[in-house]
This record gives C-alpha cells, structure tokens and sequence, in this order.
C-alpha cells in the first residue's frame, strides 16, 4: 500500500511540474499560452524567443520572434489564426502578406525566454 501511495506522489508531482505555466505580463489566450509552451519544451533557440502582443485597431495580434538569419517571425490572431510574417526571410521584409498599417501597433513584450 505506501508502495501505491509513493508511486502516486511521484507521478503527482512530475504531471505538476511538466505542466508549469510560463510567466507571462499579460493574460493570454490558451493557444498562445500553448504556442509558450511548445517553445519551452524545445532547446533554446539563439536568440531566445520572445513574444510580443501588438494592439491594432481594436484587435490583439500576438508577436513571435524568429531565430537568428533569414527566418520569418510570425504573427497570430487571437485565435492562434497566423496572420503574416511581418519580418525575416532573405530581404528581411516579411513574407508580404501583412494587414497594411499593422508595423504601426502599440507593441508590449509579454514574454522572453528566460533560459
């Protein structure tokens, strides 16, 4: 029986631990708090991700950066829809495909991965 009870501690605490939620400035959506969570659970990328939310005309769009040279960031809705890659990629421009005037967002840095 404290055989039972030890196993279940254990596996108690390493399902409480694997599923840390990241320190974020801000409420986020599930997914984007998902989209966190995936990167934490991957090698550190060089240089560290962060996330930025972009405020812009009344719509939250959240800001993923690239790793290092010639990568797109990625921009997500709410909704975790990808919207464009606003930078990156060989010229540095983005992919193209951005709602006009977006560049112009209020931008607040709500993650960095610390590691």
């Amino acid at each position: 029986m404290k055989q039972a009870f030890y196993s279940f501690c254990v596996f108690s605490f390493l399902l409480l631990s694997a599923c840390e939620k990241p320190d974020l400035a801000v409420a986020v959506p599930k997914c984007i708090e998902n989209k966190i969570q995936d990167i934490q659970n991957k090698p550190v990328e060089n240089p560290p991700t962060q996330v930025w939310l972009w405020e812009y005309n009344g719509a939250k769009y959240y800001y993923f950066t690239a790793a290092c040279c010639d990568q797109f960031s990625s921009l997500y809705d709410s909704e975790c829809h990808f919207i464009c890659a606003p930078d990156g990629g060989f010229t540095g421009g983005g992919d193209g495909n951005c709602i006009p005037g977006i560049q112009s967002a209020t931008k607040t840095l709500i993650w960095k991965d610390p590691r």
